[in-house]
């Protein structure tokens, strides 16, 4: 069975004109279409090698990060060694030129393009934490901020490469998390150690949430139809979209103190409609996930000042497990409900309607 990355590996190689690729396409989707539905479709596996492959390759690389953890050179003894994190992003770099570029393999894409950022921020903050001695950050706090937001910069790059040799949809995401770390790292620096850093930090993350969710956007207005793999890359940068955005609007609004007034209840009920129609509108569940933790415990409260003690949790997963799975099953009525009101140069901006499921043939 080939797969759409496979068609498009094939037109890069010369094996398939555009065109040839294109009337297979639709030629399988002619063959095997069924009603047109609302799915989020994205490769995660192609097999179960891939999960073979992703214990391995998570094997491998904590054995490698824990042996460049065991070189001490120049490093204080609290300290990790920037070792670790050069040896875990090198073997990621290098396994990724196997399972990535020539297999193919989805899950062992995502680990390993993880571990590759995160291991090129490891390293850059290790050495940023060896020049800079601790009695310094001491004096500074700050100084923190301000290392970090250059640790990210670094890892924002190491994303852009990885991008530009093996193209795994998930990279943006990777790359644009890591700006937001720039950008509140730089905050952090610049502010200092105040009273009301929290909520100045909570402000600039829904900031960013915002960006990042308009980078989705555009992404996801570029293949209305999600044929391609601008799909995916608008899947992940919506899945870090929602918590920047839906975190700092809960936190803000003074809700995730513990406890629970009615008032509050209703407003986290109430801003998880608006969320619910976003995530219809946009055909995008990630905003319906990230925010479900606090509904969950809004409604569980609202049941316990009811005086439904015993049951309150019973009773709250009861409700939203119902409305979900309606919702779920009703997804493309309910979208219809809610695009269709909308002005006609939104509505061609955000996916079509009437996309045709492809599903396998028996």
């Amino acid at each position: 069975m080939y797969s759409d990355s496979d068609l498009e590996a094939a037109v890069a190689a010369g094996a398939l004109t555009p065109e040839a690729a294109n009337a297979l396409r639709n030629y399988v989707h002619g063959a095997r279409a069924t009603p047109a539905v609302d799915e989020e479709h994205f490769r995660l596996l192609t097999g179960f090698n891939d999960i073979f492959v992703s214990i391995a390759a998570v094997i491998l690389l904590v054995a490698v990060g824990w042996i460049g953890n065991s070189i001490r050179i120049g490093v204080e003894d609290f300290a990790p060694s920037p070792f670790a994190g050069a040896f875990v992003a090198a073997t990621a770099w290098g396994l990724a030129e196997f399972f990535t570029r020539k297999r193919r393999m989805a899950l062992p894409s995502i680990i390993l393009l993880l571990a590759f950022v995160m291991g090129v921020f490891a390293t850059a903050g290790s050495v940023m934490a060896m020049i800079v001695p601790p009695s310094v950050l001491e004096q500074h706090e700050a100084l923190a901020g301000l290392m970090g937001a250059g640790a990210a910069a670094i890892a924002a790059v190491a994303a852009w490469l990885h991008w530009r040799r093996f193209k795994v949809p998930i990279t943006v995401a990777a790359g644009a998390a890591a700006m937001v770390g720039v950008l509140l790292g730089l905050i952090a620096w610049a502010v200092g150690d105040t009273a009301n850093l929290k909520d100045i930090m909570l402000g600039f993350a829904l900031v960013a949430g915002i960006g990042v969710f308009l980078l989705a956007m555009r992404w996801d207005a570029s293949d209305p139809t999600r044929e391609t793999r601008r799909s995916d890359v608008a899947f992940w940068l919506h899945l870090l979209a929602a918590p920047l955005m839906v975190h700092p609007i809960f936190s803000l609004l003074g809700l995730t103190e513990g406890g629970a007034t009615p008032m509050e209840g209703i407003i986290v009920l109430l801003v998880y409609i608006l969320l619910a129609l976003t995530a219809l509108a946009i055909d995008r569940r990630a905003l319906l996930v990230s925010a479900l933790a606090y509904v969950l415990w809004a409604l569980s409260h609202l049941f316990e000042q009811a005086g439904a003690v015993e049951l309150n949790f019973a009773l709250t997963a009861f409700v939203i497990g119902s409305a979900l799975l309606l919702l779920s099953a009703f997804w493309h009525s309910a979208r219809r409900m809610v695009v269709k009101p909308l002005p006609a140069g939104l509505q061609a901006r955000l996916p079509v309607l009437d996309r045709v499921a492809v599903v396998a043939a028996a």
